[in-house]
């Protein structure tokens, strides 16, 4: 029996992330129910600003990485942000699925034929984010080490 494993490297992770991201930034203004773009609602620029924290960290992970650097504050306090952004992603991944389960609660209603499947691919979208988002984690720890300030600090002379 002939098994394949599927690797993910940081390179593909990276881009799959920000492409996610962009997609996800443009369908945070669609209305799964009406089938409409919702550009002045002010609720709808919350993820776009959010993606802003992990375009962020992508790039400093992605500079850390071509240059070989340690972790700097700047990306531990990223990458702590990241965790409060993370779940508001599994929030809203949980809200997708209330709404696309809503579905069946209101069987009688009229909805758009792009409910389920622009519902679907938002769904996974937020799947998608949530694992490489935490694969990216994995590989900072692994390619650019864990964030240890206190031993930086001691090389440091402050009164230059």
């Amino acid at each position: 029996m002939n098994t394949t494993k599927v690797t993910v490297t940081w390179k593909l992770a990276l881009v799959l992330s920000i492409s996610i991201l962009l997609l996800l930034d443009f369908s945070n203004f669609y209305g799964l129910y009406s089938n409409r773009f919702y550009v002045f609602k002010i609720d709808n620029y919350i993820i776009p600003l959010l993606s802003l924290i992990h375009f962020s960290y992508l790039y400093q992970f992605w500079c850390k990485v071509k240059e070989n650097l340690f972790g700097s504050p700047k990306m531990r306090n990223l990458e702590y942000s990241l965790y409060i952004i993370l779940l508001v992603c599994c929030f809203k991944f949980f809200d997708t699925l209330l709404i696309i389960l809503s579905y069946f609660d209101y069987k009688n209603s009229l909805f758009p034929k792009t409910f389920f499947p622009v519902g679907l691919s938002i769904l996974v979208l937020y799947a998608s984010l949530i694992v490489l988002t935490l694969l990216i984690f994995g590989y900072r720890k692994e390619l650019i080490g864990t964030y240890l300030f206190d031993d930086m600090n001691q090389h440091v002379d402050r009164w230059n």
